[in-house]
């Protein structure tokens, strides 16, 4: 399956889950997010983030100062 890639590595706390809210909101359900970041912080506030939103956070990995969180949109209930 394809994903997006937001980066946002230098942005300091609250902007990364700040701009990846504003990419989901944009993506279908089901659809994947992958988010670069620098800010360590980050690590909590994407598990806290998904916790409260629904989303999936499918995997966090760290490599040489970069952090990238794969997060699952959540599926928007039937009308």
């Amino acid at each position: 399956m394809s994903e997006t890639i937001l980066d946002v590595k230098g942005m300091s706390c609250p902007l990364p889950v700040l701009r990846a809210n504003r990419a989901l909101r944009g993506m279908s359900g089901g659809a994947r997010l992958r988010v670069l970041a620098t800010d360590r912080a980050a690590v909590a506030d994407f598990q806290s983030y998904c916790k409260e939103t629904g989303h999936a956070l499918l995997a966090c990995s760290e490599e040489a100062g970069t952090f990238s969180f794969l997060i699952r949109r959540r599926e928007e209930p039937a009308t």
